[in-house]
Parts: C-alpha cells; structure tokens; sequence
C-alpha cells in the first residue's frame, strides 16, 4: 500500500465509517489476475489488513474481511460477467493500461470489474470512496447493477462513488504524468511504511519542470502540481491555496515530505505493533468475514431468485 492508496482511498474509508456502515475487504481473489507466490499472497493479505486497520479502520464500527473467506462475492461475480457488456470490459482503462504491459493476461483480469461490481453491490452499498482512477470501475458497477435491475426486477441498490477533493489523485512522483502504483516499482511511488529518511530523499528528487512558477495546474504543471495536491491533502488545503504560500520548488517539496512524514508516522507504528499478533489479525478478519456473509448471502440469494436460478434448497415431488 502506498501514499496515493491512503490519500486517495483509505483515509476516506476511516472518515466515512463513524457517519456510514463501512465495509472494506482485503481483494486476494482479485491478486490472482497477477499470478502471485501462494506463500507470498497469504502474507500480503495478512499485511494489508493491517494497514487497514493502521490507517484508521476500527473493526468495530466497519466490517474487515478477506474476499475470499466470502464465497459469495466469486459466485455473484459470474452474473457480474454474464451482464456486463464485452465492449464494456475491453474499454476499461486499467486493464488497457496493464494488458500493454504483459506478455501473460489472464481471463481474470479482462472479467475483474466484474468481480469487483460483485464486491460493491453484495452489501446494499449506497457510497463507494474511491481514489479518481477507480471512478471508471464505480460508473460500470453502476451500469451492470441498472441492467441486472432492469432484466430481472428490483434487485441491487446503484451505488455513488466519493472522491476527496485534494489527493484523489496522487501522481508518481519520478513520473507526474502517471498515478502512483506499487505494481510499478518506481522510485517515485512512496509505501506507507516508508522510513523518513527515504520519503524525504524522494520528495527531495520529485520531478518538477524549468520554469519555476508554482502554480496548481494539472495539465501543464503536473510535477508541481502533484507536490502541491499531495500537501494540500496531507494539510487540508485546496491545492490553489497551497501554492499560494510558494515561490520556489526546493521549499515546497520540502515541506510535501515533512507533511507526508508526519501524516504516516502514526500508521507505521501502528502497523509495526500489530504485525506482531497475526493471530489477533486472523481473528479480526474471521469476525468480519461471519459479518459479511450475513449480509451477501441474503443479496446473492435474491439476485439467484430473481434470475431464474432454483433454490439452493428445492425439493422435488
């Protein structure tokens, strides 16, 4: 997990949870797609739920689980698939984005909207806060959820996506013109374990351009622009209010980091203190997973019903 997931994603999660019904899982089901080590996928699961509940989310006011402990998001998911649209699943940008960088593409990352539609709609959900690069994926859960409505009858609610003003979408800070990302494993991307030491380096080095002039303008400016949304976020400003303040680049990359560091501080000693009880982890996510089935299983049951499909428990005469 890194900064551009916690300033565009997760920090949201752990506002909206003490004024909503917060559900959240950990998507190994989704990892697949990438072919991970089997060993090395069940230690990520682990680690990224606790940074889940390092960055904020309180297991009891949100439900916390593991995506596949809930067998119900891998079944919806196939009706997902057999109402969304094949022109529908190639025009997603992300798996256009990946699919170029691949000599190997799986079937399940063409279908993983699809799968990630399951996820939103198996809870009723009202609001889904996203990060900007998610809102194509929000938009298709929306269609898929209107179409399967309109086929079969009343059957999901259509969700909204939320995305936070500043930081929605935090850039690579080596490469503005791309949004941060792990999978990358560029030097301009900043985990949110990071020592200081090493996210004050990266600022320090972020790309910016020759003319000097600190202003907020995405389109022309993405290197300074992406400095000034990142502090902006991290010090709830707007952007353009930010850039007031700067007439150099060397203190405003200079403050970006300190922000940054003391923003994430608080969650790496969290995370390190956590990482030290997996079984407390474990436990955690098998209390969410009981939540959570309750609730999916009873939306998968009418979307079968409602479909066509015979009850699981039918008697024949």
């Amino acid at each position: 997990m890194h900064l551009g997931n916690y300033l565009g994603a997760v920090r949201n999660w752990a506002d909206l949870q003490h004024s909503h019904q917060g559900v959240y899982c950990v998507v190994d089901l989704h990892a697949l797609t990438t072919a991970p080590d089997p060993a090395e996928l069940r230690d990520n699961t682990m680690a990224t739920a606790a940074l889940l509940l390092s960055a904020g989310i309180d297991p009891e006011l949100s439900t916390l689980f593991a995506q596949s402990a809930v067998s119900e998001h891998a079944e919806l998911a196939w009706l997902m698939e057999c109402t969304a649209g094949f022109g529908e699943l190639r025009r997603m940008t992300q798996f256009k984005d990946k699919s170029d960088r691949s000599e190997f593409v799986s079937a399940g990352l063409f279908t993983y909207p699809a799968l990630q539609a399951a996820d939103i709609l198996l809870y009723d959900t009202d609001l889904v806060p996203v990060g900007d690069d998610q809102r194509q994926h929000v938009e298709l859960c929306r269609d898929i959820a209107e179409r399967f409505n309109h086929r079969y009858g009343e059957t999901f609610v259509v969700p909204a996506h939320v995305i936070p003003k500043a930081g929605a979408r935090v850039m690579d800070l080596q490469n503005p013109q791309d949004k941060m990302s792990k999978s990358m494993e560029s030097p301009g991307t900043v985990g949110l374990l990071e020592e200081p030491e090493s996210v004050a380096r990266k600022f320090k080095r972020a790309v910016t351009d020759s003319d000097g002039d600190v202003r907020y303008d995405p389109e022309s400016k993405p290197g300074v622009s992406n400095l000034l949304g990142i502090l902006a976020a991290a010090s709830g400003r707007p952007p353009e209010s930010v850039a007031g303040d700067y007439s150099q680049y060397g203190p405003l990359k200079s403050d970006a980091a300190d922000a940054v560091i003391e923003l994430l501080s608080p969650v790496r000693e969290r995370y390190h203190a956590l990482s030290s009880d997996p079984a407390e982890i474990a436990r955690l996510l098998a209390v969410g997973a009981d939540k959570a089935r309750e609730v999916a299983s009873a939306t998968l049951e009418r979307a079968r019903s409602n479909a066509g499909l015979i009850p699981r428990t039918h008697r024949w005469p």
